[in-house]
């Protein structure tokens, strides 16, 4: 069994999770829409990823839609005492795969219930409010009346905690003033690191910060010293851009994604390697000189 205690554990609201958990987003077909390739294989994932101490689990409605949700609740419910479901709300589908907004409060109270239903629990462990901007990264404007109906589902019982998906520091802060915030999920990694400040600030707050595509963004270049500083200790580029990311600050949660066992396997793995300073200081100079 894969050990990933080393990384460590952080609080998600009032659960504590490992540090290193599992995306689903890529169970779902190609372009995260329709239904696995290998459903066997799928399931196996899922389960592979509980057996090796993955305690953290990202997933989403909208991934499939619907099919990545039912998944895990066909490959894990009855559900272990300590693992804690994530999902997004605030987007959806459109039949051709395009992801389309979906932030009505009609439309948030609905994904609640979906989800419920999808996974098959009383309550859902974290929501985030996913915030569909103009463009693929956070965009301002006031989300204070959209988190309103998700807390007002908290209240009744439906969402133990929340979060943020696609967040702006000044929309962290009016999310605060309408409810608890638990976790920000944003692209954050060695090659865009736009969020250095928003990690120390939620750091400082003690709220958790998640980000994904740990690979996203990178050059040809940035690549290359990637490459090199993971054959110089013996590991996948993927490995080193986790474990940096662990070293990076300890509210950061990891959910890299897979579907296949051996993916995972080697995602687990990074948990285990401690960069040295030589290797942070190459890896240092990946970062995209900030606007």
């Amino acid at each position: 069994m894969t050990d990933i205690a080393t990384a460590g554990a952080y609080a998600l609201g009032d659960r504590i999770v490992k540090r290193m958990g599992y995306g689903a987003m890529q169970l779902a077909g190609p372009g995260v829409f329709g239904p696995p390739k290998d459903p066997a294989e799928a399931l196996a994932v899922l389960r592979a990823a509980i057996a090796q101490g993955v305690n953290h689990i990202d997933t989403s409605d909208y991934y499939g839609p619907y099919v990545v949700n039912q998944a895990i609740r066909e490959a894990l419910s009855p559900y272990p005492d300590d693992l804690t479901l994530v999902t997004k709300l605030g987007a959806r589908r459109g039949d051709d795969g395009s992801w389309l907004p979906w932030n009505e409060p009609a439309d948030l109270v609905q994904g609640v219930e979906d989800n419920l239903r999808n996974l098959s629990v009383e309550a859902l462990d974290v929501v985030n409010l996913r915030i569909m901007g103009d463009t693929h990264g956070p965009s301002e404007g006031s989300i204070a009346d959209k988190l309103a109906v998700l807390a007002d589902q908290q209240k009744k019982g439906k969402i133990r905690h929340l979060g943020l998906s696609n967040a702006t520091s000044k929309q962290v802060t009016e999310a605060r003033a309408v409810a608890p915030i638990v976790c920000v999920q944003n692209m954050y990694n060695l090659a865009n690191r736009g969020d250095d400040a928003l990690i120390d600030e939620l750091a400082a707050l003690g709220i958790a910060y998640v980000p994904f595509f740990p690979l996203g963004g990178f050059f040809p270049l940035q690549a290359e010293t990637l490459s090199q500083v993971a054959g110089e200790l013996g590991a996948t580029p993927l490995q080193v851009a986790l474990a940096w990311l662990l070293q990076r600050s300890p509210n950061i949660l990891l959910i890299p994604g897979t579907s296949s066992r051996a993916h995972l396997a080697e995602n687990l793995a990074a948990a285990k390697l401690k960069l040295p300073a030589d290797a942070l200081a190459k890896l240092e100079t990946i970062a995209a000189p900030k606007a």
